[in-house]
């Protein structure tokens, strides 16, 4: 196994924050499993006042789940740079880079409560138009039912999905953040460097990419490193000595 780059999300903060969300996910799960009668959705209306009120309801937490997540990234991001740009003042890190650090945490702040304000509302959408699709005709009954007994498993997996996407995109976008204000045009691709990374990414290790100009990868994507869904890969600035 490759050994882990200090620019890489901190795995820590990637798995707290999918035990979050997952817990989300089951609240979620227990909301709409009661209204579940074999393809159908019993008292749609009733099952849709509750998720909005939940989600409605996850605002506080989600501000405050998210905030700890982003925290995380950003002294992870910060401790890398304090160790790898060597020939950086400290005093320029922390006059130019944190206000550019904290304009772009705040937009993934607000990125991230909507994302977990979502996760109820999207698994009642997909409840209920998979019981449509059974009345229509577009699927089998018995298929529908299957599918809509398995409501919980698939909102944990989409709360895994955003986890491990936003952890690893916040580590991105903040080092971008960093490195831009201090002079930095450039950075080298990344990979996760195991079996599971994409062959579109895998392409680009080692590359180097403007951050003026996020690449187009071979699968037709246009991305930087970490910056898209279920991305792993990371960004390694290139520094300008000063």
């Amino acid at each position: 196994m490759a050994k882990r780059s200090k620019f890489q999300a901190p795995v820590n903060a990637e798995k707290d924050y999918n035990k979050a969300l997952r817990r989300v996910a089951k609240l979620t799960g227990g909301i709409i499993e009661p209204h579940v009668d074999g393809a159908k959705i019993a008292e749609a209306a009733a099952m849709n006042a509750q998720l909005e009120a939940y989600a409605k309801a996850l605002g506080p937490w989600a501000e405050r789940t998210a905030a700890k997540m982003l925290a995380r990234v950003s002294a992870n991001s910060a401790r890398a740079f304090a160790s790898t740009a060597k020939t950086i003042a400290r005093e320029l890190i922390a006059g130019m880079a944190e206000s550019a650090v904290g304009l772009r945490t705040q937009q993934l702040q607000a990125e991230q409560v909507a994302l977990i304000k979502s996760i109820p509302l999207e698994a009642g959408k997909r409840a209920q138009e998979l019981a449509l699709s059974a009345i229509t005709g577009g699927r089998r009954p018995d298929e529908v039912a299957q599918e809509l007994m398995r409501t919980e498993q698939v909102t944990l997996s989409r709360a895994t999905l955003i986890a491990r996407t936003e952890t690893a995109k916040a580590a991105s976008v903040l080092t971008e953040a960093r490195a831009t204000s201090i002079g930095s045009d450039a950075y080298i691709w990344r990979t996760a460097e195991d079996g599971d990374v994409r062959e579109s990414h895998a392409e680009m290790e080692g590359e180097v990419v403007q951050w003026s100009q996020p690449p187009t990868l071979s699968d037709g994507t246009t991305t930087h490193a970490g910056q898209i869904y279920n991305c792993r890969c990371f960004a390694e600035p290139i520094f300008i000595d000063i």
